[in-house]
């Protein structure tokens, strides 16, 4: 029992894993597809589809979940019928709320954009809104019967198809010589069909499953004005907090495009500029996706440690955080910023955009740390504290947007959101050492940046001597490819040399952990 339920556990971890990644991977393919406007237009319209979708839905299945975890655990069944039916009103109206402000003002937002060619793509991707609130009352209904099943699936499934149809439209399209922005707008449909497959899925599963409210037990408005107030009292506090990450990418949409039209003293090629920068967000995305999805587990056991009052036993926790966190994202960092030409020819076709390429890849180690550490704050119960940082950090981001950008073009947004996650790394850190005394620096970090050092160094300074002008993409995926092998094995040399790290340590990442328990 015990071997079949870690098994599922790991297959589980793994879905959610490769789904996440996908879900940052396919920018690549579809840049190739369709474009660097195409990008551009997906990467500004998406972070606003996203900030409406967090305000629907975020809090909404912690606190259904948790709600009817305690009815259950009272037995009052009435009560339970009450908390699914009245969220699923909730989750209605936030839904078509949300839809409704995003398409009445839709030729605002898209002036305030990229322009008039992002309004298809925002209508669209905004008519998810009318599906995906729904499919978190199932998602927080299965999760108040302590069954994460369906949840970590029906994730899997929304990604899948989403993508797979945002790969598909996107070819079908451009075969067919449809124009940038009714591709892009194409594309968006990808994102209904997923989050309807997903609410299928688990409304399927609902049907079929014994945990069903009972259809007997009475309901109206008087059991509807009552619990309403109970599910908002604890999803719009959650909803805030997990809006905070979002604000940041917002910031970029608004404000750059305005910026760069301001540089270029034109209107006409911002989208495809901004599908340029698209690059290497979709890069840094994949990095800190796989950073987090392997560190951020171990948050709980900090929440577990200091609910125990073991100071000591917290200290070492979050020490082994960051260093993990330091093991993996600076290398990745370096690396990335090493392999800049072979990276934007092999994956991106050619070399537009490679100074804006190096300076988001070194930012990854910022963003990735930043992310962590915001973790560390809510896993010390600071999570208003860090909410509140990112959200000073959203003011900061703005005015540098805007400064730098006008200033340097799209290298200043890179350099502004390399110095802003930076910013509130640092910040998060002194917060950290404020109430959790810890080391976040030591001989072993020492060891882990000289060996990502000579690493880039060894995998970086031969594109010195190649004119990847005149490469093939053939050549640059195949240097990529040898240099990542090299490289990987340089620093996992010098590690071991510099005994940074043993079998021991290595057992501590959750899913190396999981495999060999």
């Amino acid at each position: 029992m015990k071997s079949t339920l870690l098994k599922s556990t790991i297959i589980l971890s793994a879905a959610a894993l490769l789904s996440k990644i996908l879900g940052s991977l396919f920018r690549i393919p579809l840049q190739n597809i369709a474009g660097d406007e195409v990008l551009g237009i997906f990467t500004l319209v998406y972070p606003v589809y996203m900030v409406a979708l967090i305000l629907s839905v975020a809090g909404i299945p912690i606190a259904i979940s948790k709600l009817i975890a305690e009815s259950r655990t009272r037995g009052d069944e009435q009560e339970v019928k009450d908390i699914f039916m009245t969220s699923g009103i909730l989750a209605a109206a936030f839904g078509l709320g949300s839809f409704l402000l995003l398409y009445l003002f839709s030729y605002q937002i898209a002036e305030i954009l990229g322009g008039s060619s992002t309004r298809p793509a925002l209508i669209i991707v905004s008519a998810t809104l009318l599906i995906a609130p729904y499919m978190a009352v199932y998602r927080g209904y299965f999760q108040g019967h302590e069954n994460m099943t369906p949840t970590a699936v029906s994730q899997v499934i929304e990604q899948f198809i989403r993508v797979g149809l945002i790969l598909l439209i996107a070819a079908y399209l451009v075969q067919n010589f449809y124009s940038d922005s009714e591709v892009a707008g194409g594309i968006m449909i990808g994102s209904i069909f997923g989050a309807l497959a997903s609410l299928i899925y688990l409304r399927i599963l609902y049907t079929r499953s014994e945990v069903r409210v009972k259809k007997s037990l009475p309901y109206n408005f008087s059991h509807f004005k009552k619990t309403a107030g109970r599910i908002l009292t604890i999803s719009i506090p959650i909803a805030f907090g997990a809006i905070t990450m979002a604000l940041l990418n917002l910031v970029d949409s608004i404000t750059i495009p305005s910026a760069l039209k301001a540089y270029e003293n034109t209107s006409d090629n911002v989208n495809y500029l901004y599908g340029i920068y698209g690059r290497g967000l979709a890069i840094v995305q994949i990095v800190t996706v796989f950073a987090s999805s392997v560190i951020l587990p171990l948050i709980p056991n900090i929440s577990a440690k200091l609910a125990q009052n073991d100071s000591l036993g917290t200290q070492k926790v979050i020490e082994k955080t960051f260093f993990l966190t330091y093991l993996l994202t600076v290398p990745a960092a370096i690396g990335l910023f090493a392999l800049t030409y072979p990276i934007n020819l092999g994956l991106f076709t050619d070399l537009a955009g490679s100074s804006v390429l190096a300076i988001i890849s070194l930012s990854s180690l910022f963003t990735s740390l930043t992310i962590l550490s915001t973790g560390v704050l809510q896993g010390i119960n600071k999570a208003r504290l860090a909410a509140w940082i990112i959200v000073a950090g959203v003011g900061v981001k703005l005015v540098l947007n805007i400064v730098l950008v006008k200033g340097f073009g799209l290298d200043g947004a890179a350099i502004s959101t390399a110095l802003v996650y930076l910013l509130l790394f640092v910040t998060n850190l002194y917060f950290i050492q404020k109430h959790a005394k810890f080391v976040s620096f030591n001989k072993r970090t020492v060891v882990i940046i000289c060996a990502s050092l000579m690493m880039g160094a060894v995998i970086g300074i031969p594109t010195l001597f190649i004119d990847f002008e005149l490469a093939s993409r053939g050549f640059a995926l195949l240097y990529l490819t040898a240099a990542i092998a090299i490289g990987a094995a340089v620093y996992a040399v010098l590690l071991f040399a510099g005994k940074a790290v043993d079998k021991e340590l290595l057992s501590g990442l959750p899913l190396v952990n999981k495999i060999f328990k």
